[in-house]
């Protein structure tokens, strides 16, 4: 009897050994200072599975989305739960990558919170991590996924300046980990599952999805994309919504060549129709329907510069396409693998006054006369961020001669043949602070000696003064040679591609210049850009695409 009742008792202490949960809070420093307002990572760890999370998840006060890692004993199995929403969770599982750590071990140890431990050392994308465990709390277990077999992990040392360390250790007799993982979560493949979660961290707008802008008389439009110009613009009224103090806002363009074997100029844009008349009504009912502006030299551009009724295109981003990349991936080269896609990138938070929340016309253009032209995918993506660079609150349109509709008679933009150049007058009425010229210029035509090859002075004033000149110019065009396979070789063993220019490159981004205007006061004032344009040899002839916002704070 008493036998059987010893007996009874050693199994009921097994099997409280075996149900003993240990909690463990960590607590982050970087460069030796405990990080203020930190999220403390938490692990409940017992002989069958460790669950790793943190303090917030715990009180479900955490934000979306965010991880939960389960640890299968004794296979060291990773289970990675992603709540991406409130309603939509996904899972994923690793059976590998714990076996295949290694470590160095050493022979120091030292105290943690009581507890002996030993040191072990590995290296992960060239960084140096130590990580300290113990086996005095007879289970395995840890703040992360590394060190998961060796023992218990209290501390882990990232390139002697970041430190997780263990701030408290207790035994509890039940977690909280089945009201949090009572979701059923829907399986997925490890890349799969990375995808998903860091699409999750921001808000993506699709706009376009392997469209073709091409020149053909049988473009048509549909009920979500307008096409003008013989189809050489596309066209989508996109919603955004409300875009906080601190987001960052991304645009992305990807383009193929669908037949198209040159370089050519490209631009997303969007449409203001805060005025009485706009760049849409052009569009619609021909270039000529929008406000001239002239400059002497006997000729009249249409929709380029603002007026008191209406305001042009607002570029947000130039590109450039390569010559003929992926259509023409079979004009072999020895040593050269060709790029298959011209991704284009873009932060344009600035414009982030005259996004949010509005309804606006969003479109892509590449100037090209081929029937199959160019395919090209666009979205814009939202990010929340603590970092604001941009603080401007208001966005003001001014000029932009990239003729956008040059497929629909709209002229190249040639003004800057007479010392005028491109002159806007504009009314603020209130008060302007800390004011910056967002601007974008390129210089285009001519041959050899014209100004896409010619370094040319760019010149801005303001109400007549002089406040910046600089010479646009790119001098890395030869870094984008893969992207080029149809670019014609020359006998100096130069590619076209290769060849600098002003201010571009074929594949690639032209960046904004950002020229501070200081405090403006409320009224009338003007704003001129001067270049010495080239003059016009038979043919041929030099344009200059330049556009340009205001931008500043109320």
């Amino acid at each position: 009897m008493h036998q059987r009742i010893l007996l009874s008792f050693f199994i009921v202490l097994s099997l409280l050994s075996f149900s003993q949960t240990y909690e463990v809070q960590y607590t982050s420093s970087y460069n030796g200072k405990v990080i203020p307002d930190q999220n403390p990572v938490l692990v409940w760890a017992n002989e069958k599975e460790n669950f790793i999370l943190n303090t917030k998840i715990r009180e479900q006060k955490a934000e979306f989305p965010f991880e939960i890692t389960k640890i299968e004993k004794p296979s060291n199995t990773i289970i990675s739960y992603a709540f991406l929403k409130p309603d939509e969770i996904i899972s994923t599982s690793d059976a590998e990558s714990v076996a295949k750590q290694t470590f160095e071990f050493t022979n120091e140890t030292k105290k943690i919170l009581g507890y002996t431990c030993k040191k072990a050392i590995t290296k992960i994308n060239s960084n140096t991590i130590e990580i300290w465990y113990t086996h005095d709390l007879k289970i395995n277990g840890g703040p992360s996924v590394l060190g998961q077999n060796l023992g218990f992990v209290l501390e882990i040392e990232r390139n002697k300046n970041s430190l997780l360390s263990a701030s408290s250790i207790k035994k509890v007799k039940k977690t909280d980990i089945d009201k949090i993982l009572s979701s059923q979560a829907a399986s997925t493949d490890q890349l799969g599952y990375k995808d998903m979660l860091w699409k999750s961290r921001f808000t993506t707008l699709k706009v376009f999805e392997n469209e073709t802008i091409s020149f053909s008389g049988d473009s048509k439009s549909d009920n979500e994309i307008k096409r003008f110009a013989n189809g050489t613009i596309i066209l989508k009224k996109i919603k955004f919504p409300k875009i906080m103090e601190g987001d960052n806002i991304f645009v992305e363009l990807k383009q193929q060549s669908n037949g198209d074997a040159y370089d050519r100029t490209g631009t997303v844009f969007f449409i203001p129709q805060d005025k009485k008349d706009s760049f849409l009504d052009g569009l619609e009912n021909g270039v000529k329907k929008l406000p001239a502006y002239e400059n002497g030299n006997g000729k009249q551009y249409f929709g380029v510069t603002a007026t008191e009724n209406y305001n042009p295109a607002v570029e947000m981003m130039r590109f450039f396409t390569a010559f003929g990349i992926n259509k023409f991936n079979n004009l072999q080269l020895k040593d050269k693998t060709w790029q298959t896609t011209s991704p284009y990138r873009q932060d344009i938070t600035e414009l982030k006054p005259d996004l949010s929340e509005k309804e606006l016309w969003i479109g892509t253009f590449i100037g090209n006369y081929d029937k199959g032209g160019h395919k090209v995918s666009l979205e814009i993506t939202i990010h929340k961020s603590d970092q604001n660079i941009h603080k401007n609150n208001t966005v003001i349109p001014l000029f932009n001669t990239l003729n956008i509709m040059e497929m629909a008679g709209q002229d190249y933009s040639t003004m800057f043949n007479q010392d005028k150049g491109l002159q806007v007058e504009f009314t603020l009425k209130k008060d302007l602070k800390n004011t910056q010229l967002r601007y974008i210029t390129t210089g285009h035509g001519g041959w050899e000696n014209g100004d896409e090859f010619v370094p040319k002075t760019n010149m801005i004033l303001l109400d007549e003064k002089m406040v910046f000149s600089f010479i646009p110019w790119r001098s890395d065009c030869g870094s984008y040679r893969l992207y080029n396979p149809a670019s014609g070789n020359f006998g100096d063993g130069l590619s076209s591609s290769d060849l600098s220019r002003s201010n571009w490159c074929p594949g690639t981004v032209t960046n904004p210049n950002f020229i501070s205007l200081g405090d403006l006061k409320a009224g009338k004032h003007t704003i001129q850009v001067k270049i010495p344009q080239g003059p016009t040899e038979g043919n041929s002839f030099s344009s200059w695409n330049v556009s340009g916002v205001l931008l500043g704070n109320e």
